[in-house]
């Protein structure tokens, strides 16, 4: 029986887990935790990664203490990467999505490809400021000393798998989430990159997800008194994993991957490049064994969790649970639309809903309960329309949405979501990213047949409920849709 060590990194915070199949589920046990703090110098947002590796080897150390493990794997957040130089160091610290200089990159990108929609049809990628191409423009044009002397691109997972390993390859799932991949082929779209002016001799071979990067070098493993064993490459992009879990029946089920942003989508064997997934702003992402992840990006619980913050600094310290009390027992007074672009970056949130509302011509909340009901409930309805989206550009019709991370244990938003949406919600697992960090790697050890198999040990695991529309909540959805259209 194979014991497997999941590194999982969010935005905020990161898990090392030992997982392993047992009893037919797997099961799992966390053995480090730590946050996962962004750091702000001289005007510019990077990911303290030199921290983030310490975190990696603590949790080696505290894993052979809870007794051994028989390889490892990592998943992160997407988009995001490091240069490496010819001698094999890294070069600069790694920017962090939010960062702002990515502003305005794309309003000077989409000519190189003669528009915006030339762009999407090579690559089916959701247009956001921060996607690898667009980042790595802006390095070309403003941060050149450090393009200069990188000789390899490595996203975030693989930068830390080479860390571990001195492997320089990119896995399938994190490199399509960059807008430089061809989603038909599942390799680099090298011409694209070429127009932005990159180097496409500086970007790392694609390998599938499974893929052995290679041992832990001799130097980490003597330095931390462990045997060394395989590195594996996950589904590395955390949304992938977590895709990857999911127990229910995705022919007949909408996942929504739901924590700082919620990833909503479907999984497919084929990419949709047409003219109205394109309008609809959709994103084709990698899965495991080369399928489609067909989804939009939409910002999740970032909105209440960075207003919760602007309370805390205000001295108002509330627990997400009595923040959802508060919204059950308001009543709603306004909309807004989750993917607003104020609402990106970190700030006084609730001031930025109240010039929302504003904006929109609507009353504004006045209350703590009525901020967070705006907050919810507005999140409830654009899953909605997302869902109709969805069901319009694959011509599918969905009995079931199944939430997933963190965000299933939210259950106003359970309960919002499937009296707004009318259909049945599936909550969990809650620790979709893990399991599925875990599952690839059993089976990457033969310890597990397949996905197929690995879905079923994960859904005995019994970390699920289910919501049914019941009208306790009822919203005006097509007041929403006017409002989102406004801005």
């Amino acid at each position: 029986m194979k014991r497997v060590l999941a590194f999982d990194f969010g935005a905020s915070n990161g898990r090392a887990l030992i997982g392993e199949k047992t009893d037919g589920k797997i099961v799992y046990t966390e053995v480090h935790r730590f946050s996962n703090d962004p750091v702000s110098l001289n005007g510019k947002l990077y990911w303290d990664f030199l921290r983030l590796f310490h975190e990696i080897k603590t949790g080696i150390v505290k894993a052979k203490q809870a007794g051994g493990f028989d390889s490892i794997g990592i998943d992160t957040w997407g988009v995001d990467y490091g240069f490496i130089d010819k001698k094999g160091d890294l070069i600069n610290t790694p920017y962090h999505y939010r960062d702002l200089r990515t502003e305005g990159a794309m309003e000077k990108v989409f000519p190189l490809f003669g528009g915006k929609e030339n762009l999407y049809k090579r690559t089916g990628t959701q247009f956001m400021r921060f996607n690898t191409l667009f980042q790595l423009y802006v390095s070309l044009t403003e941060d050149r000393e450090a393009y200069d002397r990188a000789e390899t691109m490595l996203f975030i997972p693989d930068l830390m798998a080479y860390m571990l390993t001195g492997a320089k390859v990119a896995e399938y799932t994190i490199a399509s989430t960059s807008q430089m991949l061809n989603p038909v082929t599942g390799d680099w779209d090298y011409e694209a990159v070429e127009k932005i002016g990159f180097d496409t001799k500086k970007l790392p071979k694609i390998v599938p997800s499974g893929y052995v990067y290679g041992n832990v070098k001799k130097d980490i493993c003597e330095e931390l008194g462990i045997d060394s064993v395989p590195v594996i490459a996950v589904c590395t992009h955390d949304t992938g994993s977590a895709v990857a879990a999911v127990p229910a029946d995705m022919e007949n089920t909408c996942y929504i991957s739901c924590g700082t942003w919620s990833l909503m989508g479907v999984e497919l064997e084929k990419p949709v490049l047409t003219d109205e997934s394109y309008t609809e702003n959709f994103t084709n992402e990698g899965g495991y064994n080369k399928s489609i992840r067909f989804l939009k990006n939409i910002m999740g619980l970032w909105i209440i969790q960075e207003s919760r913050r602007r309370w805390e600094k205000e001295g108002h310290l509330y627990s997400f649970a009595e923040l959802a009390d508060m919204a059950k027992e308001s009543k709603s007074v306004c909309y807004i639309d989750p993917d607003y672009p104020a609402f990106d970056n970190p700030g006084n949130m609730p001031e930025r809903i109240r010039e929302y509302c504003r904006k929109t011509g609507q009353n504004e909340p006045q209350t703590i309960g009525e901020f967070a009901r705006c907050i919810y409930e507005s999140l409830a309805l654009k899953y909605k329309y997302t869902l109709e989206t969805i069901e319009k550009l694959t011509g599918k019709k969905f009995a079931a949405i199944n939430i997933i991370g963190g965000g299933c244990k939210a259950e106003i938003l359970c309960k919002m979501t499937a009296d707004i949406c009318g259909v049945k919600v599936i909550a969990g697992p809650s620790e979709a990213t893990a399991l599925g960090n875990i599952a690839v790697q059993l089976i990457a050890l033969g310890d597990v047949k397949d996905l197929t198999e690995a879905k079923k040990y994960i859904g005995a695991g019994g970390d699920v409920k289910e919501y049914m529309p019941s009208g306790e909540y009822v919203s005006d959805y097509e007041k929403f849709k006017s409002i989102i259209k406004k801005l």
